[in-house]
């Protein structure tokens, strides 16, 4: 089943679901309008059909997502009975007593299956308070075939320095083919992910021990410039407007020789019926620059209950259905293995017809070499590889990424947008009380 019928699928369920369907109760679920969660959407039939639950989808672009979960969790508004968040947000909700605990699964849910890496980043003093969709990390997704015509073969573990050559080489912007797309959507989650991450694998860091922000620092200047200069060199036009999505459509068109992004998209730009590329993509791990450090990050779209909701036992009901084992052959059975949501559950990588996927090892191999106790070169004092796992984090983040974007679009200096980043977020922490 392609994406497009899925969402056609989607449509017809919203239309029809109180005329034909018997529902006992209803819940409403807020979601991210990427691949994997329109996909849920379409089988949502056989969820209320077993259970008597209707769903009500509200489908969100990622940076309003955010926002409007944030803001309905805060004021307690009551507007969703599930939440789609992640290891950013969980942790801390969860220790404000915002979530509901998911700590009475069933057994046949088996929470143990779940990998460590996303249970782990998905608790709070060891109690789940959020149930992974998807796991994640991030790679490198690349044109077979503009690699090779470049006379140029990608190693499993690239530095930086590959990576610009081979963009340059693979560069045709006559024919709109761009060496590299990379994120330039302002966003914590959006561009701030990835150049955390990417200052990580340069020696760089949010904060010292001491809580002192360090855009200041030769290792943020040097990821930086290198990578406006990159995008300057072999980026797509208009880059500093590209979040996922966007560079998804660009690959999947043929328009980019190398997509570093999340490791979720690789069932997307090798399905036939999405991408014109599919029979010529290869994976790699995220760049480093030989400091023990890759750019690679780890991130989770979970499902959360927010405390308070009357539908507490009906969205436990779905969150049990939609993150277990039987969903995920529910979704082989019809779409096969390599379109599953990949990076929960340790079962998945046991599984020998997943074990055939052609990006299956190297999705986990990102995701279990992404450390978020020691995402940095030198020590840091937070938790969390592409984010920092503190309440100030989002919005010191969101300001930042706004400068780093103006300076990929050209309406200001690498130096003037990190000497920017350093005042906001000097001035935020020294607010907040560190």
């Amino acid at each position: 089943m392609s994406l497009k019928r899925v969402l056609c699928a989607t449509t017809a369920l919203t239309l029809c679901s109180t005329a034909a369907l018997a529902q006992d109760s209803s819940i409403t679920i807020a979601t991210v309008n990427n691949g994997d969660m329109i996909r849920m959407q379409g089988y949502t039939d056989a969820f209320t059909a077993e259970t008597g639950i209707g769903v009500e989808w509200v489908t969100l672009e990622e940076n309003v997502l955010r926002q409007r979960v944030t803001t309905d969790i805060t004021t307690k508004g009551g507007q969703f009975d599930i939440m789609t968040i992640g290891m950013y947000e969980t942790p801390i909700w969860g220790a404000n007593g915002w979530l509901v605990p998911l700590d009475d699964l069933s057994a046949e849910y088996d929470v143990d299956d779940i990998l460590p890496a996303m249970a782990g980043g998905l608790s709070h003093e060891g109690t789940l308070y959020a149930a992974p969709f998807y796991g994640e990390s991030s790679m490198i997704m690349y044109r077979t075939d503009l690699m090779e015509a470049a006379g140029l073969e990608m190693p499993e573990s690239p530095t930086w320095e590959f990576v610009r050559e081979a963009a340059i080489a693979m560069t045709d912007k006559d024919n709109e083919i761009y060496g590299v797309c990379l994120r330039g959507k302002a966003g914590w989650g959006e561009n701030m992910a990835f150049l955390t991450a990417m200052s990580n694998s340069f020696g760089g860091r949010w904060f010292d021990e001491d809580w002192r922000p360090q855009f200041d620092t030769d290792a943020w200047s040097e990821t930086l410039n290198f990578y406006i200069d990159l995008m300057n060199e072999a980026g797509p036009p208009g880059a500093s407007n590209n979040g996922f999505n966007e560079n998804l459509s660009l690959f999947q068109q043929g328009k980019c020789g190398m997509w570093i992004d999340a490791t979720v998209a690789a069932s997307f730009v090798t399905n036939p019926e999405e991408s014109s590329v599919a029979d010529s993509v290869g994976f790699a791990l995220a760049p480093n620059t030989g400091l023990g450090r890759n750019a690679n990050w780890l991130w989770a779209w979970a499902l959360g209950i927010p405390a308070g909701t009357d539908q507490e036992a009906e969205a436990k009901q779905f969150i049990e259905w939609a993150t277990s084992k039987d969903y995920i052959k529910l979704v082989a059975e019809n779409e096969g293995w390599a379109n599953v949501p990949p990076g929960a559950r340790s079962s998945l990588y046991e599984t020998p017809e997943y074990q055939e996927v052609p990006f299956a090892e190297m999705t986990l191999q990102s995701i279990l070499t992404a450390d978020p106790l020691n995402p940095a070169v030198d020590p840091v004092p937070y938790v969390g590889v592409q984010f920092a796992a503190i309440p100030e984090f989002a919005g010191i983040a969101t300001q930042v990424g706004q400068e780093f974007s103006a300076a990929l679009a050209g309406q200001k200096s690498p130096e003037e947008a990190l000497e920017n980043a350093q005042a906001i977020a000097s001035e935020e922490m020294e607010a907040a009380g560190y």
